[in-house]
C-alpha cells in the first residue's frame, strides 16, 4: 500500500481507540417469550433494538465451551449468556464490525475503519464493496469475560472474513478497487444488509428483487477486478498472499479443525461459476468441491461441518427444480445427497453440533425454489435411503449416498421479510435456532427451541 494509506492508519489507531465497557452499561433478557401457536415451539426475541444482528449462518459465533454467543447492534458488540439469554454490552461503539469469535480462546474479534485515504486523481472507495474498500481497517480482540480489549492487526484496505483454528492467521479478500452492486444507490439497505437490488430484463420489464441480484452479480464477476486472498499473522502482522485472480473470489471460511486449509467461493450466477473451492494457507492443493454435470445446474451457501472432515452445501439439479442438501468427505471423497422437498428449500442450512439433525431457514415465493409455503424455519432430520434387502450394486461405494429429510416446522416466518436473511443456526447443546428476523416490523434476534413446548 501507499505511504499515504500507512500514515492513514497509524493516525487512525491513535485518535480511535476502543474502550474497555463501561460496567454499568448492561441489558436484560429475554425481552419476550412466547409459543408460536402455529408450530408449538416456544420462540423468545433475544435482542431488539437499532441494528440488531447476528452473525453469517457459518461464522463462528460461540465461544470454545459454547455458553457465550456474540451479537451486534447500533451500540456495540454484545456477549449473550446462553444459560440466561441476557445480553451484556461487551464493547460499547458505534460503527463496529463484529468479526467472529475464536474457536481457541474466549475472543470476541472486531474490525474498526479509519478515514479512506487521499490519492491523487481518484476518489476515495468506502464502503460500496467490502473487497475493494481502501479505509484502513484494525482487527481488535476483545476478552468475552473480562471486557478487555487489544488491537492485534493493521489491514490497509479490503476485508477480514476468516480466523483459522488455532487463532494465528486472519484471512481476508482485497480487490484493486470497489464496485458497486446496483449503480446509483447509496451501498447496502441497512433494513435488510443487501443492496437496493433493481434491474430490467430483456422485454424492458423490472425484473423480481431475487432477479435483479443475479444481473446484479454478473455485472460485478464479468468486470474481471484483479483481487487476492490473504492471510495476515496475528503474531507477527507478516501478510502473505494465499491466491491472485481476476474471478471474484469470496466467502472466505477456515477449516473448525485444521488451522492451514481454508474455503471460499467464486461469487457470482451459481449456474455460470464453480463456487465452492478449498486451498491451504501457502497457496498450495487448490480443490474444486462440486463439478456441474447438467446445464443450470448450482451448489453454493457452503458451511464446514463442526469435526471439519465434511463440507455441506446447497445443490440444486437444475436451479429451481430439483433440490438437494449436499455433502463432500475430504478424506474419502465420497458424496451424500439428501433430498428437500420444495418447500422445505431454504436460503441457508446449517447443522448441530453433533451432526445428528440439520435445520433450514426457508423462504419466499420469489426466491429460487418458488415455494408456495417456504416461510419457516425448518428441523430437518436425515434418513438414509438403504440398499433394498442388503443387495449391494459392484461400485456401490464410489456411488452417490442418498437420503431424504423429514421435516418439522419450528417457527412461523409468514410476516418475515426474506430480503433479510434469517441464518438461523443451533446452539452448541442443540436446544435452541438462534435467528434474525423482522417478523415484527424491525430487526431483532430471536431463539426457537427445537423441542416443542410442554402445556
Amino acid at each position: 500500500m501507499a505511504a499515504a494509506a500507512a500514515l492513514a492508519l497509524a493516525s487512525f489507531a491513535q485518535a480511535a481507540p476502543p474502550a474497555p465497557p463501561p460496567a454499568a452499561m448492561t441489558t436484560t433478557g429475554p425481552e419476550a417469550a412466547w409459543v408460536d401457536p402455529r408450530t408449538g415451539h416456544r420462540l423468545m426475541r433475544v435482542l431488539d433494538e437499532p441494528g440488531a444482528t447476528a452473525l453469517y449462518f457459518n461464522e463462528q459465533a460461540y465461544t470454545p465451551q459454547g455458553d457465550i454467543m456474540l451479537l451486534r447492534s447500533d451500540r456495540g458488540i454484545f456477549a449473550v449468556d446462553l444459560k440466561t439469554w441476557r445480553p451484556r454490552l461487551l464493547v460499547p461503539g458505534a460503527g463496529l464490525q463484529l468479526l467472529f469469535a475464536g474457536r481457541k480462546n474466549r475472543t470476541a474479534y472486531y474490525a474498526v475503519r479509519g478515514p479512506a485515504p487521499a490519492r491523487s486523481g481518484s476518489t476515495p472507495s468506502g464502503p460500496a464493496g467490502k473487497d475493494g474498500d481502501t479505509r484502513p481497517m484494525q482487527v481488535w480482540v476483545a476478552d468475552v469475560d473480562s471486557g478487555k480489549t487489544r488491537r492485534i492487526a493493521e489491514v490497509a484496505g479490503g476485508s477480514i472474513a476468516a480466523l483459522n483454528a488455532d487463532e494465528t492467521l486472519l484471512a481476508g479478500v482485497s480487490a484493486e478497487r470497489a464496485m458497486p452492486l446496483q449503480p446509483g444507490a447509496p451501498g447496502r439497505d441497512s433494513r435488510f444488509d443487501q443492496a437496493a437490488y433493481a434491474a430490467t430484463g430483456p422485454d424492458g420489464k423490472p425484473l423480481t428483487y431475487a432477479e435483479a441480484k443475479e444481473v446484479r452479480l454478473n455485472d460485478r464477476l464479468e468486470a474481471k477486478i484483479p483481487m487476492e486472498i490473504f492471510t495476515i499473522d496475528v503474531r507477527t502482522g507478516a501478510r502473505r498472499t494465499v491466491i491472485r485472480s481476476t474471478d471474484w473470489l469470496n466467502h472466505l471460511l477456515f477449516s473448525p479443525t485444521d488451522p492451514g486449509l481454508l474455503m471460499f467461493c467464486h461469487e457470482g450466477p451459481w449456474h455460470k461459476v464453480d463456487r465452492i473451492w478449498t486451498v491451504r494457507t501457502d497457496g498450495s492443493d487448490l480443490t474444486k468441491i462440486h463439478t456441474r454435470t447438467m446445464n443450470m445446474e448450482i451448489a453454493g451457501h457452503e458451511f464446514w461441518a463442526p469435526d471439519g472432515k465434511t463440507i455441506w452445501y446447497d445443490l440444486q439439479t437444475p436451479r429451481g427444480e430439483v433440490f438437494w442438501l449436499a455433502s463432500y468427505d475430504l478424506a474419502t471423497r465420497q458424496r451424500r445427497w439428501y433430498a428437500v422437498e420444495r418447500n422445505a428449500w431454504s436460503v441457508h442450512y446449517n447443522i448441530s453440533a453433533d451432526q445428528a439433525v440439520f435445520a433450514g431457514d426457508g423462504g419466499d415465493s420469489e426466491m429460487v425454489a418458488h415455494a408456495p409455503d417456504g416461510k419457516w424455519l425448518y428441523l430437518l432430520r436425515p434418513r438414509d435411503i438403504p440398499d433394498v434387502a442388503g443387495i449391494h450394486a459392484p461400485d456401490a461405494e464410489t456411488l452417490i449416498k442418498p437420503g431424504t429429510f423429514e421435516t418439522e416446522r419450528l417457527a412461523d416466518l409468514s410476516r418475515h421479510d426474506y430480503r433479510l436473511e434469517p441464518n438461523a443456526r443451533f446452539t452448541p447443546d442443540g436446544r435452541w435456532l438462534v435467528f434474525r428476523s423482522n417478523l415484527e416490523g424491525r430487526n431483532a434476534v430471536y431463539a426457537v427451541e427445537v423441542a416443542k413446548a410442554k402445556p
